[in-house]
């Protein structure tokens, strides 16, 4: 491939972000690659660099370019971090639309990569997986095949193995299209479902569904739910993404209600970014940005609107890792300690390092299994020192990610989405 067409027009990175950049390093010591690789060209403004010099035909479509983007985790701390505010994220996003239409990749990563977006961004096939996952709960393979056995077979896949959920039924759990207000009604909201949310952790859904119904909100959960596009648009499928995007704008908009609630960070960060992925669609363009102005996480619609009903005490220790796409995606760091703290008895921890990326990253601790267990074991170690009885995560992706290191390192410590917390506590007991 010739220098000139190592990019081309088709949802080229923004010559403006580009130079947005002053390459000051602020970024270095928030990129979790970067430190653990030390090299420059694994750090914001090193990919910059390189995003440069292939938008200028300097360097090619290769090997070399392809292996320091797809180390990138796409966490966003680095936006966080940025004195200049740049945009790392759509930087990374579009230049990974140029490398899934561009670059060819080996037949196995080719094979991995359909597999994923095969499965993982569709409910009802994803639900087909249900009773395997179970079946591996219930029979304890995972100490059986232990990641050191499967490592050597395929890193890969002994990832997505140890990754399976701890599901409690091989058939799932389907919530009601709508739930009434406890008491006075207050809000009118709709509720996302999610992929990996709605089908591995249905209770955290219910959880959330009985928490904003305490509250005064009377919860609609629209049917045929399917991806927000989330995971296609952080790999680069831009298109892909687009049209999940399109779905979801076209269930939720005819609803008339307050504020779309949503219980995962990938998720809630993409929806809020409609605005921008369908900015120049002539048919979807208005209502993508009524539905992202509508967008709210639900510890963030909780604590904006106030729970409004007695919390009962909770003789539990917390932490609380920041989602990614929640802290630097959505800008919220308070909001969910805040509610946290405000549950009587409970003991608050704070972890350093709590807004460090797990390695989960979408599909990325897939992808890339090596540097995802080592930012998992850094992780890991910073969690058992809280002593918490409880980590407290809002994204479906870090809850496996996690899970799995903690039952990997017989930890004590057990994960649930902070929502949950919340609903233990109006019921006045845990579970």
């Amino acid at each position: 491939m010739s220098l000139e067409t190592a990019f081309d027009d088709t949802d080229r990175p923004s010559g403006k972000i580009i130079q947005d950049c002053v390459h000051c390093g602020f970024c270095l010591s928030s990129c979790p690659t970067y430190l653990e690789t030390g090299n420059e060209l694994d750090s914001p403004r090193g990919r910059i660099h390189l995003i440069k010099a292939a938008a200028e035909g300097r360097i090619p479509m290769g090997t070399s370019l392809v292996k320091h983007l797809d180390l990138c985790l796409g966490c966003l701390a680095c936006e966080t971090a940025c004195p200049s505010g740049v945009k790392y994220g759509s930087l990374i996003e579009m230049s990974r639309g140029q490398i899934e239409r561009r670059f060819k990749r080996g037949l196995g990563e080719k094979i991995l990569r359909a597999f994923i977006f095969r499965i993982f961004p569709y409910p009802r096939r994803l639900r087909l997986l249900l009773p395997f996952v179970y079946l591996v709960k219930a029979l304890g393979l995972k100490k059986i095949f232990p990641p050191a056995l499967l490592n050597r077979l395929s890193p890969s896949a002994s990832s997505m193995f140890h990754m399976l959920p701890e599901v409690s039924s091989a058939l799932g759990e389907t919530l009601s299209a709508f739930y009434p207000a406890l008491g006075e009604r207050k809000k009118k909201v709709a509720l996302l479902n999610g992929c990996v949310q709605g089908v591995f952790f249905p209770e955290i859904n219910r959880a959330t569904v009985e928490v904003l119904c305490a509250t005064g909100c009377e919860v609609f959960i629209p049917r045929n739910q399917g991806c927000c596009g989330a995971l296609s648009v952080h790999s680069g499928r831009l298109e892909e993404g687009r049209m999940f995007a399109r779905r979801l704008v076209d269930l939720f908009t005819v609803l008339e209600v307050d504020a779309v609630v949503v219980n995962s960070a990938g998720c809630g960060s993409t929806m809020k970014e409609y605005v921008e992925i369908l900015r120049g669609d002539p048919v979807y363009s208005e209502a993508a940005a009524q539905l992202s102005a509508k967008t709210v996480d639900v510890m963030e619609f909780l604590s904006d609107t106030g729970i409004g009903t007695p919390l009962h005490p909770l003789d539990i220790r917390v932490t609380y890792q920041d989602a990614c796409h929640i802290v630097h995606g959505q800008g919220i760091r308070s909001a969910p300690r805040e509610l946290l703290r405000s549950v009587p008895g409970l003991k608050f921890t704070e972890m350093l390092q709590s807004d460090h990326c797990c390695g989960s990253a979408g599909i990325y601790n897939i992808v890339q299994p090596e540097m995802s267990a080592k930012l998992l074991s850094r992780k890991i170690r910073e969690v058992e020192k809280t002593g918490a009885d409880y980590l407290a995560v809002g994204n479906p992706g870090c809850m496996i990610q996690i899970r799995k290191g903690l039952l990997n390192s017989d930890s004590k410590t057990k994960i649930v989405h902070p929502v949950e917390i919340l609903n233990w506590s109006l019921k006045g007991g845990i579970g």
